[in-house]
């Protein structure tokens, strides 16, 4: 079985979305230290503002909840690989995405479209615009998905339902892709020390460090996925037994069991 670090040496650059902080932050920190020769493209709104002479890092700023943003950054991106990195495979990791917690639309319609816009149109956008280059030079697609993914999520309807169409659809193309040189992984991550939640609506520490992970421990479970060859990881023991037992229910079962638990989080909401 390939070593992350060794699989690592068969890509010469990775795109990256929402590399600013988190888990896309974590992805080109740790891939920067596997294999120092790796390029790298973040396409966020703000620069992950990493520090290093040896990071070969260009941050094209990107709106990804607008599809006019996105539009004119995916040229300037191909323009980025044709100069920094010519040949050799490529490695797209659509991380971006955000939440919203509470009874729908809250915390507004606005917010709970900008979040379908970012977590699946932008995905499906950028790596179909992508898809001819990673084909003509071979390569893989990361898309972070969540555990979410796994059961219908009151409180979190539209951000579970989104996550859900992340890993049906990783899964879906990875099977059109036999053959061509490209693969797809879907990662699910479960709790994870991100800025996520306070995006969501909830107070830091809204859930048990004991149920979460680092974003570096959930970036190090992906790398080992990928080097393997797998179509998906559920990153962390505790979220894979999770999982594993939520999707043995009948949906209506898990919907109820997860909005019992889910409900609990209304106590620690940032209040308006």
């Amino acid at each position: 079985m390939a070593k992350p670090c060794d699989d690592l040496s068969n890509f010469t650059a990775v795109i990256v979305t929402g590399g600013s902080s988190g888990i896309g932050k974590s992805f080109i920190k740790l891939m920067q230290t596997m294999q120092p020769g790796l390029r790298f493209c973040n396409l966020s709104r703000r620069d992950p503002g990493l520090k290093s002479d040896a990071l070969k890092l260009e941050h094209i700023p990107c709106d990804l909840s607008d599809p006019v943003s996105l539009g004119e950054a995916v040229p300037r991106v191909l323009a980025w690989l044709k100069l920094a990195a010519p040949t050799g495979r490529l490695l797209l990791i659509n991380n971006s995405g955000f939440g919203a917690y509470g009874h729908f639309p809250e915390p507004g319609i606005d917010h709970q479209l900008e979040m379908l816009d970012v977590n699946i149109r932008a995905m499906v956008e950028l790596t179909g615009r992508l898809l001819p280059e990673l084909k003509a030079r071979g390569g893989a697609v990361i898309n972070v998905a969540s555990t979410a993914a796994f059961q219908p999520t009151a409180y979190l309807a539209a951000y579970g339902a989104s996550k859900a169409f992340v890993l049906h659809w990783s899964l879906a193309l990875n099977e059109e892709l036999r053959g061509t040189g490209v693969r797809v992984l879907a990662v699910c991550p479960g709790p994870t020390s991100t800025d996520f939640f306070r995006r969501a609506g909830l107070k830091e520490g809204s859930v048990p460090d004991a149920l979460g992970m680092t974003s570096e421990a959930v970036v190090r479970e992906s790398l080992a996925a990928l080097a393997a060859g797998r179509a998906q990881v559920v990153t962390g023991w505790k979220n894979w037994l999770g999982a594993a037992l939520v999707t043995k229910l009948p949906k209506p079962w898990a919907a109820w069991l997860t909005a019992k638990v889910l409900a609990r989080y209304r106590l620690k909401k940032v209040s308006a």
